[in-house]
């Protein structure tokens, strides 16, 4: 049984363009993948608390020697990468707000990045644990950016995901949405259509109808 693990980080919810994009290739995934589990991430609906001094030093401590505050922080940590290691899939949805992108996901890698745990530090530099997984990330913008100085989001997002390991990653992009409805509507047509394409791509082309499917929503 294949699992996707689903990450919504629009602060919009699933009314954000990135989630409805998501949601998209996400059910035509589900259709085509039979028997699939999906795990929903929503940070909005469930927020991730940001990075602190005292939150990293959890981390470095020895099991052995965690306070009882510093072993809920890592639980919850491993239980995050739990969910990402258990995926064959992690589909991302990316809207850019301010030319980065959205803080409770970087909030949420701050806190799956752990040396020895999902990476670990060789001779040669960092070498990602979390391998043989695809990733798909849907990236809604106002403007127009792609392939400009101003898109260091999508660079950020591949870079991190190499660190782990995933490294078979697609893109998808939404752009202009805040160019006019024409502007708008083609280009969430473009992205929809291109979602669909690569749902068909990772089935080889087949499109079961109706399996068997459990969904769940993250905690």
């Amino acid at each position: 049984m294949k699992t996707l693990l689903q990450i919504n980080a629009s602060l919009f919810s699933v009314h954000g363009q990135s989630s409805q994009l998501n949601d998209g290739f996400v059910a035509a995934w589900q259709a085509a993948t039979p028997g699939s589990r999906v795990v929903v991430r929503d940070f909005s609906l469930s927020p991730m608390p940001h990075l602190t001094a005292d939150r990293f030093q959890s981390f470095l401590a020895k099991p052995e020697a965690r306070t009882a505050a510093q072993q809920e922080v890592t639980a919850y940590s491993d239980a995050l990468i739990d969910e990402i290691r258990a995926a064959d899939v992690v589909v991302i949805g990316l809207p850019m707000y301010n030319f980065g992108i959205p803080s409770m996901l970087q909030s949420y890698f701050d806190h799956i990045a752990r040396a020895g745990v999902t990476f670990r530090y060789t001779d040669t530099g960092p070498v990602g644990l979390l391998t043989g997984k695809q990733a798909y990330v849907f990236t809604t913008r106002g403007g127009l950016h792609a392939g400009t100085t101003r898109d260091a989001q999508v660079t950020q997002v591949r870079h991190f995901l190499g660190l782990l390991g995933i490294t078979d990653v697609e893109v998808v992009y939404a752009e202009g949405l805040s160019m006019g409805e024409p502007t708008k509507t083609a280009s969430v047509a473009g992205a929809k259509a291109r979602a669909l394409a690569l749902t068909q791509a990772a089935a080889n082309e087949q499109l079961p109808a109706a399996p068997q499917v459990i969904t769940e929503k993250a905690a």
